[in-house]
């Protein structure tokens, strides 16, 4: 380990006191200045080593407080949920403001509609030529205030013209009973999902540090006779979800 640059040498120690449970989430790192006598190193060096750890997603910087354990408080994402019926309650609420609130926690989201041009990812699977109109309902939904996850959902602009779903409000049926009233109800889905790292968009919409990496789940739904109706694209930080599917054996 002496051979390591002295930088490399500070954050395998943090890093290590931090996988055992020595540092804990919440806790503060010690000063610039105490880990670089304790090294024996220029504070820069310390600054260095630290910021391999923020770059990891492990620690915080707070200025002018200092270096933190980041905490983490994950949400479970269940990509099952969306094909099990929907619960009908007074309110009418989402799966994901009532799974939130279950736990205790303070849900909410933000909403804008808008046209754009299909990319090729969504051309793809909504069957559709590149740069095509098409409609996007964009939700950024936030827990305790703090962004968690992305849902944007895209329809061909001339099954949801004129219907609610052009509206940013919150539709407590749902965009799915949309489609169906509509005509358009979805037999099956096809879900992806792939790991990367976000786009410039999506760090600016999450509020996200250096070097956190995304799961991009693609939900595709289509009627009985084969036709994509929608494509949901839900973008969640590897720092705060916890993906599980659940499986039942078949007899």
């Amino acid at each position: 380990m002496e051979s390591q640059p002295a930088y490399q040498r500070i954050a395998a120690t943090y890093r290590t006191r931090i996988a055992s449970g020595e540092l804990r989430a919440g806790d503060q790192l010690p000063t610039e200045h105490t880990i670089a006598d304790q090294f024996g190193v220029a504070r820069q060096t310390v600054r260095t080593g630290l910021s391999l750890l923020v770059t990891e997603g492990l620690i915080v910087a707070r200025r002018p407080h200092g270096y933190f354990v980041r905490q983490r408080e994950y949400m479970i994402y269940r990509p099952q949920e969306k094909s099990r019926p929907r619960p009908v309650t007074p309110e009418m609420v989402d799966r994901f403001s009532q799974q939130i609130a279950a736990e205790g926690r303070v849900p909410s989201q933000r909403i804008e509609v808008s046209m754009v041009q299909a990319g090729p990812d969504l051309a793809e699977r909504l069957r559709v030529e590149p740069g095509t109109t098409i409609v996007a309902r964009r939700r950024v939904r936030f827990i305790n205030g703090e962004p968690t996850n992305i849902n944007d959902s895209h329809f061909p602009l001339e099954l949801v013209k004129d219907s609610e779903i052009m509206s940013p409000a919150y539709i407590p049926r749902g965009t799915d009973q949309v489609l169906v009233d509509r005509g358009y109800g979805q037999d099956r889905a096809i879900d992806e999902i792939l790991i990367r790292m976000p786009t410039p968009d999506e760090i600016h919409r999450l509020e996200l540090g250096p070097g956190t990496p995304v799961a991009v789940h693609y939900d595709t739904g289509y009627t009985a006779d084969g036709r994509p109706v929608r494509c949901t694209v839900n973008v969640l930080p590897g720092d705060r979800h916890r993906i599980v599917f659940e499986r039942s054996w078949l007899s």
